[in-house]
């Protein structure tokens, strides 16, 4: 190394070249006048390739101008300096590719020449194991985030099916309690049809109870899995029968359901008590929630390898706001907040469907009305 000209120039390059971290000498006007072997190894150089070169071919070129200058006021100055604390800073290996560098920066003089001596560590594994642990601390916090927001989310579910279950089983318990209390006071023979008006009325309210029941028996199988389905051929017909009979029991002065045209003779492959409660809720929520004089529609359309079935009412409609939050569960939209209901048939029936390989989809208009569409993947036959 011309750098080394004195009678111990042999001592100071042994020692130079085994020092482990990268030793780069620069005179003032930034050109290389020394580097030892680790830095032609951390760079990629061989021997005498960068002595004699600017010192930008070792530094991003996006940073030339502004490292070139910082160099030359430290040049002038007579302290040492640590670079790359607190920030970012890069080196350039040889094949271009950039290298994370701290730097420790020492100026001194040799015969009236102003030098810098850098003391260069590659701190890749360190910014690596940073990085990492950066990530994973954000990974950790971001579960943890969704964690609590589940709690929350959670604690307001149960909030929220205790209120319903307070409303919901309060109201019939009362009305079961005072029908039969007023039933055990006709004991008249002239008097059984008053008996049997209170009778009915017990009736249909513990079966409103056994359906809520049921309803939350549902949500428990959807979400522990322990769902089954049986899957046997039968006529459509049935089920809709089945449907409309028990809904015409429900049906407000003036309401009325329209049959289905051209289903006798189609037969499909499905789980018929699913296919019961689908249609079920769908027909029950069109009755409940339209008003006197109206018309509910079913309607199906069967394709070669899909059954779509719609349930369209002349009701409330569901506003406009709210209509993304119509399957979640216990949702009640704020039109409907004084009807009897438990906002989970929806989500029930969503839950069955999409286990299924079906789906369902609804359009709403507040005011006007609104049409729910079921589509099953499975073909009908004809008989």
């Amino acid at each position: 190394m011309k750098f080394f000209q004195d009678k111990f120039a042999v001592v100071f390059e042994t020692i130079f070249d085994s020092v482990s971290e990268s030793v780069i000498v620069v005179d003032a006007q930034q050109t290389i006048v020394a580097v030892n072997q680790a830095t032609r190894e951390l760079f990629g150089y061989k021997e005498h390739e960068l002595e004699g070169g600017d010192l930008n071919i070792l530094i991003p070129k996006k940073y030339h101008h502004s490292h070139k200058s910082h160099v030359s006021s430290f040049v002038k100055k007579d302290d040492k300096r640590r670079m790359g604390i607190g920030r970012d800073l890069y080196g350039v290996h040889k094949d271009g590719h950039k290298l994370p560098v701290e730097a420790g920066l020492n100026p001194f003089s040799i015969e009236g020449n102003r030098y810098v001596m850098a003391i260069v560590t590659d701190i890749t594994e360190r910014k690596n194991y940073t990085e990492n642990l950066e990530k994973l601390v954000q990974e950790r916090t971001h579960r943890l985030t969704e964690a609590l927001a589940k709690e929350k989310d959670l604690n307001e579910l149960k909030t929220k099916f205790l209120s319903l279950v307070s409303h919901e089983f309060k109201t019939p318990l009362s009305g079961i309690l005072t029908s039969a209390t007023l039933a055990g006071k006709y004991t008249q023979t002239d008097q059984q049809a008053k008996r049997e008006k209170h009778l009915t009325t017990i009736q249909n309210k513990v079966k409103y109870l056994n359906n809520i029941i049921n309803d939350f028996l549902s949500i428990e199988r959807l979400e522990t899995g322990k769902v089954t389905y049986k899957f046997t051929v039968f006529p459509l017909s049935k089920v809709i029968n089945e449907v409309v009979y028990d809904a015409n029991m429900l049906l407000k002065n003036g309401q009325k359901i329209n049959y289905p045209d051209q289903i006798d003779g189609l037969e499909i492959e499905f789980d018929e008590k699913i296919l019961e409660l689908v249609l079920t809720n769908l027909v029950h929520n069109a009755i409940k929630y339209s008003p006197e004089d109206t018309q509910i529609d079913i309607l199906v359309d069967s394709e070669p390898k899909e059954l779509k079935i719609v349930v369209k009412d002349q009701g409330m409609g569901i506003p406009l706001k709210e209509q993304k939050f119509i399957f979640d569960r216990y949702f009640r939209a704020e039109n409907a907040l004084l009807d009897q209901g438990t906002g989970i048939g929806l989500n029930i029936v969503k839950g069955h469907l999409e286990n299924l390989e079906g789906s369902i989809t609804f359009s709403s208009v507040e005011g006007k009305g609104s049409s729910f569409e079921v589509i099953l993947p499975i073909a009908v036959t004809l008989t």
